[in-house]
């Protein structure tokens, strides 16, 4: 199966990569021009993404990228509630691949802050994204749950991260794995983003995403919260 055989929503375009490099410099072009358009339109640019393992090659790629890097914001969709030093912080993926080189000139805004549960540390996250513009680009990945950011279906949080009027920037949710303590950034705040790319590898995700364009309960598959909306999706086998 392939992207193409999907009956996507008019408002959703399906691009398929032939690999894993491809993908990585396709997406990493369309995120460094829709930069380079927001910072000669309005003098600055906000990039919001996403951690996990899969980022590391677009990652690279971007940083490679020739713009203004010091116009730009960067922030994260969601985050680990664990130390930056700790090896499955989502900053510190950011900070060792992507803040290098002439990318290191950008204005990183984290998840994580110190502090003794994962609900103080998003409440400190929250005021602290008061300082967030809405994103320019918001890069997306997803689980083969049909999670996205940390919208884990069954999370205690799920509804109110997932509440368009929500009033909360950033709220502690739990995963299903380890570590299960995570940090989210809310739909309302990355609704507002002027351009949502979603990037996937494999037939997993694939099949998921089909199960996703299959129903409509968000809860159930909270990808489904952005399937309604203009979305480029970038596939490779």
């Amino acid at each position: 199966m392939a992207i193409s055989n999907l009956n996507l929503p008019a408002q959703v375009l399906g691009l398929s990569l032939d690999n894993p490099a491809q993908l990585a410099g396709e997406l990493a072009l369309t995120v460094a021009n829709a930069l380079r358009g927001a910072i000669a339109e309005r003098g600055a640019a906000t990039l919001v993404v996403s951690g996990g393992r899969s980022p590391v090659a677009f990652f690279e790629r971007l940083a490679a990228q020739e713009l203004d890097w010091s116009k730009v914001t960067l922030g994260l969709a969601d985050e680990r509630f664990v130390p930056v030093s700790h090896p499955d912080s989502n900053e510190g993926l950011v900070r060792r691949h992507l803040l290098q080189g002439r990318a290191a000139a950008a204005r990183f805004l984290g998840l994580y802050q110190p502090a003794p549960s994962v609900e103080a540390s998003a409440q400190l996250a929250d005021a602290r994204l008061a300082e967030l513009e809405d994103p320019d680009v918001l890069v997306l990945g997803m689980g083969e749950d049909g999670h996205t950011a940390s919208f884990f279906p069954g999370s205690p949080n799920l509804a109110a991260a997932l509440d368009p009027e929500g009033p909360r920037r950033c709220l502690p949710m739990l995963a299903p794995s380890v570590p299960r303590q995570r940090l989210t950034l809310t739909l309302p705040v990355l609704r507002r983003a002027r351009l949502t790319l979603l990037s996937l590898q494999g037939a997993g995700k694939l099949a998921t995403l089909a199960d996703a364009l299959a129903g409509e309960d968000v809860a159930q598959m909270p990808i489904r919260a952005f399937l309604s909306r203009p979305l480029e999706i970038y596939w490779c086998p």
